[in-house]
């Protein structure tokens, strides 16, 4: 159980209060309260408790750690000092005066680590009402399952709050002792944190790796076949005795189709066989993110946005319903009552021979929540088509990915037919490969368009004509850059991270400008290079996967009670902050020299960065503010004059804007020279967008 100490009345500090709309308390006179995170949530599982329950929302968290200060006690066995989030007392006085009366107060949050904090310092926050605290947990927000979660209520689970403790904990240490060495090297602002420098390290290491790579050029010979009035084509595989069919030169693919395109070819072996690909396996929240991106180009962050959304509730009709389970989980478990659902389903609508004969078998990822299910939708028979009206264009789309890939998960293997057919010469053999699909099974509801080979029906000993020889160029490529799938995938399977920071930690990377998207892909700032680099130089015991994995076993095992959280903190912080110490001490701030002058007092011109980005100031900042913003070498397409500045406005977006800003005011998305012709979604070359325009200059000194 935690510390008695973590039950210390938070300290408020003097930061902004967030806006919260709290609901009239007079309305509200059942004989039990509800209480959830989420208003859509709330209004969700009241529709479906009736009169007798009063549901509300907290709004999300009560309390935390203030962030001007540390605010954890590392001498007293990491004592955190919560305090109410300002602007939140309003909704912890009237939950209060809800509580009062109450026959039994439900703390009925998510059914993770977070949602069992929250419900825990809802709690703690009204103990002194005196009323009966009980805790509920469900995995979709339909009647059946909140009512059987409101029969079997419980306590909450001391070792999931303790193991939520030391993340937050763990994090902020680790953050605030960071951060002010990259204030010290770069630039004041800056933020490091455990999880998010091991994401960008893969991004920034991903990068180098690109640039140290030399393409390689190699050389192959196609071939195409006419048998009858049919044509197919087959690729080289032997020529003459022990040489390559793949050539160095072009020149060597060259003689070699000189020396065999008067051959006469002829079949000489024909293969066939059954090959069977089993249906993917449920979805986790990484297979979920790693799917909407590959198939609906989805980011991580819109997927989890539009799965809260199908997840909290939707009105159809007459009723409000969550639409799927919960959609942070690890899990590959499908309740069986489910399962025999999606089964007659199938069985019914597809047939029976669509029907799987077996359950297929998925390995669980080491440490995953097994009393969570798998992301599925909470009726087999609640068809896409059918509410597509109730939702939005992003919402169908995700709810029919999640329909279609729960049951495909309970169908028949899909069957494909591959054929071989080898084509022989004196002195040369080629190889043509055909496909054919013999049964769809799962692909009847989760195939993509894949492209199939109908090879003609051939006989062995049969004679080909050579219709015509090809000389195909290969030239090796970098490895990709990450994407929200890729990087995602990577995550999960270095044990960076749980699937509910799988999605902020893309977008904490993006808002810190160390990386942005090109293209769908991942490129780190120069200023996320140089933040990698530092932390990797100086801390390459904690910003690394090995480590951070580690430290989510041990989260793990305090949540499955076999290691006190306070040990695992205390093992770790005396050497890590000693380090911290260490290298503070000799810290200086980089100085890269722009190559230009101060017009005002003839000093150098220094590259720095802000939130908003790079830009140039004077080396003898602050007795001379002189600043400017460094431009690109595309020439403003409206004045003709200025050219253009890579910037930031308030809401976080990059643009582009004229360097002569206010008196020109034209903006743009992308650097007019650079803009693929054809892009969706991207307005036409030189377009202004009022949306883009910055709320005030970005050329002052920060």
């Amino acid at each position: 159980m935690p510390s008695a100490k973590l039950k210390k009345k938070a300290q408020v500090s003097a930061e902004k209060p967030v806006k919260v709309k709290v609901l009239k308390v007079k309305a509200l006179t059942g004989r039990y309260l509800v209480i959830v995170e989420s208003p859509t949530k709330a209004r969700t599982i009241s529709k479906i408790l009736g009169a007798k329950y009063d549901v509300i929302s907290s709004m999300g968290h009560v309390v935390d750690l203030p962030t001007s200060k540390l605010a954890v006690d590392v001498e007293h066995d990491f004592l955190p000092q919560y305090r109410v989030i300002p602007g939140k007392e309003k909704v912890i006085n009237q939950i209060k005066k809800l509580a009062k009366g109450k026959d039994i107060v439900y703390l009925a949050t998510d059914p993770d680590r977070e949602g069992e904090a929250i419900s825990w310092h809802i709690k703690e926050k009204l103990i002194d009402t005196g009323v009966k605290f009980a805790r509920v947990t469900f995995h979709e927000i339909t009647e059946s399952a909140i009512k059987e979660a409101i029969a079997a209520a419980g306590e909450i689970d001391q070792k999931k709050v303790e193991a939520q403790t030391a993340r937050r904990v763990l994090d902020r240490i680790v953050g605030y002792n960071l951060s002010p060495l990259l204030w010290k090297k770069i630039a004041r602002g800056l933020s490091a944190g455990r999880v998010q420098s091991v994401a960008l390290k893969f991004i920034v290491d991903r990068e180098e790796e690109i640039a140290k790579f030399i393409p390689v050029k190699t050389y192959s010979v196609e071939a195409s076949f006419k048998y009858g009035d049919l044509l197919f084509n087959a690729r080289l595989t032997k020529f003459k005795e022990g040489r390559s069919p793949i050539f160095a030169t072009e020149e060597e693919a060259r003689r070699c189709v000189e020396e065999i395109k008067a051959s006469a070819y002829l079949v000489t072996d024909i293969t066939t066989k059954e090959s069977r690909r089993k249906p993917p396996a449920p979805f986790t929240t990484s297979l979920l993110q790693q799917d909407a991106y590959s198939r609906l180009h989805f980011s991580s962050k819109k997927t989890m946005f539009v799965a809260q959304k199908l997840y909290e509730g939707v009105d159809i009709k007459e009723e409000s319903v969550g639409l799927i389970t919960y959609m942070r989980t690890d899990s590959f478990y499908i309740n069986p009552k489910a399962k025999t659902e999606g089964k007659e389903f199938i069985e019914k609508t597809f047939g029976k021979n669509y029907l799987a004969d077996k359950d297929y078998g998925f390995k669980e990822k080491k440490g995953a929540q097994m009393a969570h299910e798998a992301i599925r939708p909470t009726s087999a028979w609640r068809l896409p088509s059918d509410i597509k009206q109730f939702l939005s264009e992003e919402e169908e789309k995700l709810y029919a990915l999640i329909w279609s890939r729960f049951l495909a998960g309970l169908m028949q293997e899909a069957v494909f037919e591959n054929t071989k057919v080898v084509i022989s010469s004196n002195d040369a053999e080629f190889s043509a490969d055909g496909k054919r699909l013999a049964f769809d099974g799962f692909l009847k509801v989760y195939g993509q368009n894949e492209e199939m080979t109908q090879l003609p029906s051939l006989a062995n000993g049969a004679n080909l004509e050579l219709a015509n020889l090809e000389i195909r160029e290969h030239i090796t490529k970098p490895p990709a850059r990450y994407n929200d799938a890729s990087l995602v995938k990577l995550m999960e399977e270095k044990g960076i991270g749980r699937p509910s920071t799988y999605a902020p930690t893309v977008s904490t990377l993006i808002d810190r400008s160390y990386i942005k998207r090109e293209r769908a892909a991942f490129m780190p700032s120069e200023l996320g290079i140089r933040v990698s680099r530092i932390l990797a130089q100086s801390f390459e015991d904690v910003i690394n996967e090995d480590f951070t994995a580690a430290m989510e076993e041990k989260l793990d095992k305090v949540e499955e009670g076999e290691v006190e959280w306070v040990k695992v903190l205390s093992e770790f912080f005396p050497a890590f902050k000693a380090k911290v110490d260490a290298v503070s001490a000799v810290a200086k701030k980089e100085v890269i020299l722009a190559g230009k002058n101060c017009p005002k007092c003839g000093a150098n011109l220094v590259v720095k960065w802000s939130r908003r980005g790079e830009f140039l100031s004077c080396e003898k900042f602050p007795e001379c503010r002189y600043a400017e913003s460094i431009t690109t070498d595309v020439a403003c397409p409206t004045c003709k004059d200025g050219k253009l500045v890579k910037r930031r406005n308030q809401r976080g977006q990059f643009f582009y804007g004229c360097s002569r800003f206010p008196e020109c005011r034209f903006t743009s998305r992308w650097l007019p020279n650079i803009k693929k012709e054809g892009e969706e979604g991207e307005p036409k070359e030189g377009e202004v967008k009022s949306a883009d325009l910055p709320a005030s200059d970005n050329n002052q000194q920060t």
